[in-house]
């Protein structure tokens, strides 16, 4: 083969993400409802104070390319975000993939959604056969080095965090099952609530303040109950101008009826007021 001087760079010699299967091979098909609706939660909920939304990628249930030298070779987390990528590819256009060596950026997070099939793979229980690509748990902790990496069972309602420290995954003792990541200025805990009105515990994200952060319907529901509450008082505050009117006329109504029974007073005794 030609060789280029200086050699090209993997991102100009590699498929990219147009060339690669955006499909799961392995298990082809949709996921179910809380595979669909957890990581939508999660992706609306994200929001990092100190990057802009347009640099930001989440990606549910894609292909993660990781391994330039085995250009074939994926894994497809439940969830994952990156920091300081363009959300769209090249700025222009929707990712079927994500494909490390195009993107040179890797993960910040991992999620994924324990289910009977997966866990052993997941938990990084399973033996690796040699002949086949490493487990997903290798590959986050020892080829991508994520530095984060969750995993939620809801069967159980049971949250996990592991955080990459030195050349390892070490899981973290979590308080009140939240886990604040402070280079990114969030927290990802679990939430008791309803979710597409499905009420469950579902794992969310949370601000510096300890205070869940809202999705857009949350927010137009939030705004909406703001604006009743405006109204309210509103209505409040004319009805207490009206009272006082009230009030004032009444005022005025006693004066005037005061003034009559002097005025007739007088009269009786034949005294004539002056009423200029």
């Amino acid at each position: 083969m030609y060789q280029t001087d200086p050699p090209l760079s993997p991102k100009e010699t590699l498929p990219t993400m147009y060339d690669l299967p955006s499909e799961d091979q392995d298990q082809p098909g949709l996921p179910d409802q809380f595979h669909l609706f957890q990581p939508q939660l999660l992706a609306e909920t994200f929001r990092p104070p100190d990057y802009p939304r347009d640099q930001i990628f989440t990606g549910s249930d894609l292909n993660l390319y990781y391994d330039l030298r085995h250009p074939s070779w994926y894994k497809r987390p439940d969830w994952f975000a990156v920091l300081g990528v363009p959300s769209l590819y090249e700025k222009r256009d929707l990712r079927l993939s994500y494909v490390v060596w195009q993107e040179a950026v890797n993960p910040h997070i991992i999620v994924e959604l324990l289910s009977p099939g997966t866990e052993k793979e997941d938990l990084g229980t399973i033996l690796r056969d040699v002949e086949k690509p490493p487990g997903k748990w290798e590959v986050y902790e020892q080829i991508l080095r994520v530095p984060y990496y969750a995993i939620f069972d809801r069967y159980k309602s049971e949250f996990r965090m592991f955080q990459l420290t030195g050349a390892r995954y070490a899981e973290v003792d979590l308080s009140d099952f939240r886990f604040w990541i402070p280079e990114i200025e969030l927290g990802l805990g679990v939430w008791q609530g309803s979710y597409k009105t499905v009420e469950m515990p579902w794992l969310r994200w949370y601000d510096k303040d300890g205070n869940w952060i809202l999705t857009s319907t949350e927010e137009e529901r939030q705004k909406a109950e703001q604006e009743r509450q405006k109204a309210e008082q509103e209505r409040q505050k004319a009805e207490q101008e009206r009272q006082k009117l009230e009030q004032e006329r009444q005022k005025l109504e006693q004066e005037r009826q005061k003034t009559e029974r002097l005025i007739a007073q007088l009269r009786s005794l034949g005294v004539e007021p002056d009423l200029e």
